[in-house]
């Protein structure tokens, strides 16, 4: 009979827990970036619209990597490997 305890570090447990909550984050960041993108190309915002919603996304962006940075975590930690169909989040080279 194995033992089927659950071993965590205490010392750990904070940065996993911060790269589950932005990995969740990151994962809304992205659709939101893709649904804009599709509204910008099928023409139904407006020119402000357009920037209030590009400010937004650029200002979230950057938001993001400081909290990746401050838990010591890089953008790519927050990816899930989900086996045959592949990974969570899509990245661009940044």
């Amino acid at each position: 009979m194995t033992d089927t305890r659950l071993d965590l570090d205490p010392h750990s447990v904070g940065r996993d827990l911060a790269s589950l909550v932005l990995t969740v984050v990151e994962l809304l960041r992205q659709l939101m970036e893709r649904q804009a993108i599709r509204r910008f190309d099928s023409g139904e915002l407006t020119e402000e619209q357009e920037e209030r919603v590009g400010t937004t996304l650029m200002l979230l962006d950057e938001r993001m990597t400081e909290l990746c940075a401050l838990h010591g975590l890089r953008r790519e930690d927050l990816n899930l490997d989900l086996g045959p169909l592949g990974t969570l989040l899509s990245y661009e080279a940044r």
